[in-house]
Formats: C-alpha cells, structure tokens, sequence
C-alpha cells in the first residue's frame, strides 16, 4: 500500500530535467512537503502526446461510501472497472522523493531510491465532475519492504516514462514489472533473532 509520500523542492527540479519539453503550465502551486489522500499533487501526465505537469486530487471517490480509494493493485487494474479504463487510457506519473509505510508496531518508516534520485510512482487518473483525480498502482513488495509491508508502489524508471504515459503496447509488461531496491531514509525496523 502507499498511503503517503512526500515532495521536496529538489524533486520538483529533477522531474523538470527528467522530462524533455515539459509544459509546466499548472492550475495552482504545487503541494511539497507530506502529501495524503485527497490532497491536490503534482503530476505528470499525456496531452496530445506530450508530458505535461497537473496538478489533481489523489483519489477516486468511493460510491456508495464516504472517503477515497487511494491506491489500486496493478496486477488487476486492466480487469477492475473501477480502474480498467484509466489504466488503458490515462496513465500518470507521481514524482516524490520517497513515501512512507507503517510496519506492524505502527513504525512510520520513510522508503527512497538509494541514489536519491526522484522517485515515479506509477498512476492513472480519471475525471469525476470537474476534478481530475488519481490513484497510486502498487505491486508485490520486494525484498526491501518485504519486512515492513506486503505492497509497495508501482515506479516507474526514468527510461520507462515515455512508454508509460505514450504506449499503450507497453501498459501490460509495465503494470507487472518488479520495482528496484529501496533504502530506508528514515525510521528504523525492529529486527527480530530465531533463537531456535
């Protein structure tokens, strides 16, 4: 699961490098700082074949109840109807600098790339009304959340953006890719001893 991120000003910076030509035309300021569900973020999505940076709310409504679905399996979004249309149609890129994820003893525990590069969460958005909204994909937790959480983002490396939010061939293999190791930036795991 990914139920919160965060964005500094150096990401901001680096997803201007990281994508040529980019339209940095937004509605409003982007958010920085500790970013939770429905609160409006930065991200980069296809317009006409271009990257262009939105600002969007993060959630799709949930109908017949109060709150949001924030994040959704990618392994089942092209099979939800919930998802599966955005998921073909309108897919996004979340940059941050890293998220974070509770572990049993309620820990808050900080994940980033061990280059400190910005972090691509892989998305898709939907419009309800007049607001553009988005949800996180998240996949199998590899072996550096796999002792804190059985889920973790989908992200999507920066050769990978193009085929993301451009090519619709590549949505299959890219929903089912195994993300690269993460370090903890902040936080501790409580390591535990067999001693049997």
């Amino acid at each position: 699961m990914c139920g919160r991120y965060y964005v500094d000003d150096e990401t901001a910076k680096e997803i201007e490098r990281i994508i040529r030509n980019l339209d940095k035309r937004l509605k409003a300021a982007p958010k920085y700082g500790e970013i939770y569900p429905t609160n409006n973020a930065m991200v980069v999505q296809s317009d006409d074949g271009q990257s262009i940076l939105s600002n969007m709310s993060w959630g799709f409504p949930q109908y017949q109840r109060k709150g949001v679905i924030f994040n959704a399996r990618s392994e089942t979004a092209l099979e939800k109807r919930t998802f599966s249309s955005s998921a073909k149609q309108r897919r996004c890129i979340i940059p941050a600098r890293g998220f974070y994820e509770w572990d049993k003893d309620k820990n808050k525990i900080a994940f980033e790339r061990p280059n400190k590069q910005a972090m691509l969460l892989a998305g898709i958005w939907n419009t309800y009304g007049l607001d553009e909204r988005f949800v996180i994909l998240t996949t199998d937790a590899n072996e550096s959340m796999q002792n804190i959480h059985d889920r973790m983002p989908l992200i999507i490396e920066p050769s990978e953006i193009d085929n993301w939010l451009h090519d619709d061939n590549s949505v299959e293999f890219l929903l089912h890719k195994r993300p690269g190791e993460l370090l903890i930036a902040e936080g501790s795991v409580q390591q535990t001893l067999d001693l049997q």
